[in-house]
């Protein structure tokens, strides 16, 4: 007698809206008090996460993840486009 597999749950949730994503990332990765550039930096490495994951969460959170590992590892406090473009090279996320 062979029994039938458990049904499978999946659900598709929608990309947060540009103001969502804003919010999340904002508090995830705060702007640094010590930015020399009046913030420049951070805001432009904000843009560059909202381009480059589209609004997936998901995406988001692994991304948001690899940044602070990066800063850890590295002792920097700053949010910075190169930050960014090194946790997305390091998690294979396209180009």
């Amino acid at each position: 007698m062979r029994s039938t597999p458990p049904p499978f749950f999946a659900h598709e949730y929608r990309p947060l809206t540009p103001d969502e994503l804003t919010a999340v990332l904002t508090s995830r990765l705060p702007a640094s008090d010590t930015a020399t550039d009046g913030g420049i930096g951070h805001a432009t490495a904000i843009a560059t996460i909202v381009r480059i994951t589209g609004g997936n969460f998901r995406l988001v959170d692994r991304l948001a993840t690899q940044i602070e590992r990066i800063q850890a590892l590295n002792n920097l406090v700053a949010l910075t486009p190169e930050v960014v473009d090194a946790a997305r090279e390091a998690l294979l996320i396209g180009h």
